[in-house]
C-alpha cells in the first residue's frame, strides 16, 4: 500500500519553509502520495518533485487541466468560465492564440517607461519616510497598477481587488474563496458589459472583446470574463511576490546584494535566480489522469490529481548543484518557475519587465535598504509562495 505523507503534521514551519520538506522528499523519490494541509482523505494528491520529472510532467499530454473529463468543476471555472489553465487542447489552442493577439511582446515592451513612471512614484511617495512594508507600499501597488491599466480597470476599484484576489489564491478561511469568486464573477461581467457598450478603448481587455480570428471566431462573454480573472489574478499576485521574494532573499544574502549594488550588469541573472530559489508560485495549478501513466515508475491511475511542485523542481540538486544556495551568478535557466510546455506562463515577459525595473530602481534609490525586523507571515496553501507583509528602512 502507497504510504501517504500528510503534510499537514509539520504544521506551520511547513508554511514558513517548505524546502526541508521536499528536499527530504526528494531524497526518497521524486513522486510522492501527499495530503495537502488542512485536506480531508479524499483530496489527496500526488507530488511531483524532481526536477526531470517535473518537467515531463508538466508536458505530458496525459495529465490534463480539464476536470470536466472526469466530471469535475473548479470552483471558479463553475462561476466565471473557462481560462488557459483550466482547459485542454484544442480549446486551450484556440484560446491561447485569441489571447495572444492582443498580449503581444511589442505591446508589452511598450509598457516599459509606464512602469518605469510607475515604479519611481511609488518611491517618491515611499522613500520620504523612515521605513515601510514593501508589499503595501511597493510591490503590490506596482503590478496591480501596471495589469489594471493594462486591461483599463478604474483606479478606484483597485484596493477592493486585492483583498478579493488573495483570497481566491490563498484564501484565509474554508468559506472566503467561494465569497471571493462570486464577488470577482459579478465584477467582471459589469466591467466587460461596460466596455461593450461604451466608446472604442486601447486597453486590453477591450481588443480581447474586439478580437476575432481569421475565421471569425471570437471570445465568448463566458471565455471573455475567465480571460479577464486569469490576467488579473496570474498578472499581479505573481508579481508581488516576485519583488518580494526577491528583495528578502537579497537582504538576507548581504554578499549578493553587495554584489547586484556594484555590477547592476548582474541584474538579468540575479532575477532569474530569484525565481529559481523562492519563485512565487509553490506547486502548479491541479493536473488530472487522462489515463493510466506513471512518472518515474510510479503508477498514476486514471482519475488521480498531480501536483507539480515547481519549488521543489527548481532546488533539485540533480539540475542545479548547491540548489539551496542562493547565488545571482549560476546559472539559473531552465528553471520551472513560470512552468513549462504548453501551459507556459503567457505573461512571463511582463513579469520579468516588471521584476527587473523594481529591484534595479529600488537598490539604486535606497542605498542604506535592509530589513526592519523579521518577515511578516508566509501566504496560506500550497500555489503561491510569498508574505503578507515585509518590513523595510533605508
Amino acid at each position: 500500500m502507497t504510504e501517504v505523507i500528510d503534510l499537514g503534521r509539520y504544521g506551520d514551519a511547513f508554511r514558513t519553509d517548505p524546502h526541508p520538506v521536499y528536499a527530504a522528499l526528494r531524497e526518497r523519490g521524486p513522486v510522492h502520495r501527499v495530503r495537502p494541509p488542512g485536506a480531508e482523505a479524499e483530496h489527496e494528491s500526488w507530488l511531483v518533485v524532481g526536477y526531470e520529472e517535473a518537467r515531463e510532467a508538466l508536458a505530458d499530454p496525459r495529465l490534463a487541466k480539464d476536470p470536466a473529463k472526469l466530471g469535475m468543476t473548479f470552483l471558479d471555472e463553475e462561476h466565471i468560465g473557462k481560462y488557459l489553465l483550466s482547459v485542454d487542447p484544442p480549446d486551450h489552442t484556440r484560446l491561447r492564440s485569441l489571447v495572444s493577439r492582443a498580449f503581444t511582446v511589442r505591446r508589452v515592451e511598450q509598457l516599459r517607461p509606464r512602469v518605469q513612471q510607475i515604479t519611481d512614484d511609488l518611491l517618491d511617495a515611499m522613500l520620504p519616510r523612515a521605513g515601510a512594508d514593501l508589499v503595501e507600499s511597493f510591490a503590490f501597488p506596482l503590478p496591480i497598477t501596471v495589469i489594471c491599466e493594462l486591461l483599463g480597470i478604474p483606479e478606484m476599484d483597485r484596493a477592493e481587488f486585492r483583498k478579493i484576489s488573495t483570497e481566491v489564491v490563498a484564501p484565509s478561511s474554508p468559506g472566503s474563496e467561494y465569497d471571493a469568486v462570486l464577488s470577482l464573477a459579478a465584477y467582471l461581467t459589469e466591467l466587460i458589459e461596460d466596455k461593450r457598450s461604451g466608446g472604442p478603448s486601447d486597453d486590453m481587455l477591450s481588443d480581447l472583446i474586439r478580437t476575432t480570428a481569421e475565421d471569425g471566431d471570437r471570445l465568448s462573454a463566458s471565455e471573455l470574463r475567465g480571460m479577464a480573472y486569469l490576467l488579473l489574478i496570474a498578472g499581479h499576485e505573481t508579481t508581488v511576490n516576485l519583488i518580494t521574494n526577491g528583495v528578502h532573499a537579497l537582504l538576507t544574502h548581504p554578499g549578493q546584494l553587495a554584489d547586484l549594488r556594484a555590477d547592476m550588469g548582474l541584474l538579468d541573472g540575479a532575477v532569474e535566480e530569484m525565481l529559481r530559489w523562492e519563485g512565487p508560485v509553490e506547486n502548479a495549478t491541479f493536473r488530472f489522469a487522462a489515463e493510466p501513466l506513471e512518472i518515474a515508475g510510479v503508477p498514476i491511475a486514471q482519475g488521480e490529481s498531480v501536483l507539480v511542485g515547481l519549488t521543489a523542481a527548481d532546488r533539485d540538486p540533480a539540475r542545479y548543484p548547491d540548489a539551496d544556495r542562493f547565488d545571482i551568478r549560476r546559472d539559473p535557466r531552465g528553471h520551472v518557475a513560470f512552468g513549462h510546455g504548453i501551459h507556459y506562463c503567457l505573461g512571463a515577459p511582463l513579469a520579468r519587465l516588471e521584476g527587473r525595473i523594481a529591484v534595479r530602481t529600488l537598490l539604486e534609490r535606497a542605498p542604506g535598504l535592509a530589513l526592519d525586523g523579521p518577515a511578516g507571515e508566509w501566504l496560506p496553501g500550497m500555489l503561491i509562495r510569498g508574505m503578507r507583509t515585509l518590513p523595510v528602512r533605508w
